[in-house]
């Protein structure tokens, strides 16, 4: 017996609305199959840079931006050199002195939240343009102060440039594969280590025959090869593409094409791609645990041009709140640690003639400050050498946690007296390993964050590092003033192996990883 549909047309016994259930079931097939054309016919910004490798294009980035890192190391290494020699000519009290140390820390302070929030909104290309500016003008004038009031003025003004530094590293970051983005990331990071033995090498030719005004000259020219070379740098094509700049994106993406001999994917750049995060650690192993997402981030780039403030709001939303206060946290431990077991080495290599014997105490052996200052910064190299080797295999997390661990156990040693050999020995290991540590730290930061607020977040968080190079001397540097050394090594066990606690309670890993573009991805 049949069945009569709306027309009075009979009817098989199966139900009428039958063809109707087929005809919907092939426009969803004819929709999955469309939608598999788009894809195929569309790539996102990391689809292109995986089949570029590194390439030549990639190691100018590389060079360039380590120049920028060199000479930020170089402007805070020779405060070493200038604070004693000034301080001497000047008749400057101990506390005047140390105002030229600590003005810089508070214009990179300054500098480091400013500079993020004007790349997020202008460009990567406008943030380290105008921190090179600064940097080098600022620094070279220093050379001329005629008073102390003058360099004063003049290196917290260097100080507001060389807070830019990290802008440079997000800048270099987002052309890297992610594949071994970790190790080149500890390459790029070895520029640091590069400016730190160029500037005591510097400081030893120059300083006893020329005097301090002449390395102050000679320090600034890094900044200006910056400013030589800006011409040939191009804008972040992941910025471009997350401010819906496809076309422009998509040139710098021919231009790096052609310069590393390989072709693009077929299709079109779009620029509406975002990388969802596996929140399962055992996925974290490789780039198959990488979600692809396909929708209009045109929300997070009318937020950016809002202004600084909505990208500095967004830091602490529900998404980015527990990252954000675990990395000020870590980098806060990091710097504290890193400035302080350089104090503390110099403090105790002086000789504290003043505390009684049984303390922890090295004898000095009458070598040249400069001398001391070159050999103690090649504690660096086997500290990256070691990050570099196994930051990708193992990931961030790993690394950073298990240097910062290590390192408490160097330091255990040193709450009693021991002999100069092996005290020199413990202090040796203990910067290498936080050194890395905190090397790891700074790939770390600009990994976790998505495009949209990825200098912004990272700008911020070396703000708060600053405050831990800031608090380190006034704190731990006068524990050791008040033969109190026992208690400065137990502080510094508390603050790196707080660090190395909440580095564990990450989010996620971010080794091998997809960079996000937008916050809302992030789960």
């Amino acid at each position: 017996m049949g069945l009569t549909d709306d027309t009075g047309k009979r009817c098989p016994l199966l139900p009428c609305s039958i063809p109707n259930i087929t005809n919907t079931s092939m426009q969803q097939q004819q929709q999955q199959q469309q939608q598999m054309v788009d894809h195929a016919s569309t790539y996102t910004m990391d689809e292109a840079l995986l089949p570029m490798g590194f390439g030549k294009f990639q190691a100018f980035l590389l060079a360039y931006s380590g120049m920028g890192w060199i000479s930020e190391a170089m402007e805070m290494m020779l405060l070493s050199f200038v604070g004693p020699s000034v301080q001497e000519i000047w008749k400057l009290s101990a506390q005047e002195q140390s105002l030229i140390t600590s003005v810089v820390f508070v214009g990179m302070l300054i500098g480091a939240f400013s500079w993020g929030l004007i790349s997020d909104i202008y460009g990567r290309r406008m943030g380290f343009l105008f921190t090179a500016i600064i940097t080098g003008v600022a620094g070279f004038l220093s050379a001329f102060a005629p008073n102390y009031i003058a360099l004063i003025v003049l290196r917290f003004l260097v100080g507001i440039g060389l807070g830019g530094g990290p802008v440079l590293s997000a800048w270099f970051l987002e052309f890297v594969p992610s594949p071994n983005r970790g190790a080149w990331m500890v390459v790029f990071s070895a520029f640091w280590s590069i400016g730190t033995i160029l500037e005591a090498s510097l400081a030893w030719a120059v300083m006893p025959k020329m005097g301090w005004r002449w390395l102050l000259a000679l320090s600034s020219v890094p900044s200006f090869l910056l400013l030589l070379l800006y011409g040939f740098t191009s804008e972040s094509p992941r910025y471009l593409c997350m401010k819906g700049k496809t076309t422009d994106a998509m040139q710098v993406l021919e231009k790096m094409a052609k310069w590393n001999h390989v072709s693009l994917p077929s299709g079109t750049l779009v620029s509406d791609h975002t990388c969802v995060p596996d929140e399962n650690p055992a996925s974290s192993a490789g780039l198959d645990s990488i979600t692809i997402q396909r929708h209009d981030t045109n929300t997070d780039d009318s937020e950016s041009k809002r202004g600084g403030i909505t990208s500095l709001f967004r830091l602490l939303s529900r998404k980015l709140l527990r990252t954000t206060l675990l990395l000020w946290m870590v980098i806060f431990g990091c710097a504290f640690a890193y400035y302080g077991i350089i104090l503390l080495t110099s403090e105790l290599s002086s000789g504290n003639k003043k505390c009684s014997s049984n303390k922890l105490h090295l004898k000095s052996d009458g070598s040249g400050l400069y001398k001391n200052v070159l050999i103690t910064s090649l504690a660096e190299i086997p500290g990256l050498f070691i990050a570099a080797t196994i930051v990708d295999r193992i990931g961030r997390k790993l690394t950073m946690s298990s240097m910062l661990f290590v390192s408490c156990i160097l330091l255990i040693p040193l709450v009693s007296h021991q002999k100069e050999v092996l005290t020199v020995g413990l202090l040796f290991g203990a910067r290498m390993l936080i050194s890395g540590s905190f090397t790891i730290v700074y790939i770390y930061a600009p990994e976790v964050y998505p495009t949209s607020t990825r200098t912004t977040g990272v700008g911020v968080a070396s703000a708060v590092g600053r405050v831990g190079g800031i608090v380190c001397p006034l704190v731990a540097v006068g524990l050791v003033h008040g033969c109190h050394q026992t208690a400065a090594v137990l502080l510094f066990e508390l603050v790196i192996l707080l660090a190395a606690v909440a580095i564990c309670f990450f989010p996620f890993e971010t080794s091998r990883r997809y960079l996000l573009d937008s916050v809302r991805n992030i789960k």
